[in-house]
């Protein structure tokens, strides 16, 4: 299982109270592939935690690093928005 590190944080964070199209507008390469490799994993697992009971404790970890489930669940909809496959 991937930890979660400040940096991841403050992606989800960024995530889950900005808008996909100035994201978008304003990602390089790195952060394009961060987004994918990384960030994308965690928020994965995450909805798979919470959608099919998978049994990691993501939830936990978001709730301890100061990550709502409004905050979770608004994260994946932008990273949705970017392309990014969650489901």
């Amino acid at each position: 299982m991937t930890d979660l590190s400040l940096e991841d944080i403050e992606f989800i964070k960024i995530l889950a109270t900005s808008d996909a199209t100035i994201l978008q507008a304003g990602m390089n390469n790195a952060t394009r592939a961060r987004l994918d490799v990384q960030i994308g994993v965690i928020l994965r697992e995450y909805y798979h935690e919470n959608t099919m009971n998978s049994g990691t404790d993501w939830t936990e970890k978001f709730l301890k690093a100061g990550i709502t489930e409004d905050d979770g669940k608004a994260a994946i909809a932008c990273a949705r928005r970017l392309g990014i496959d969650i489901s």
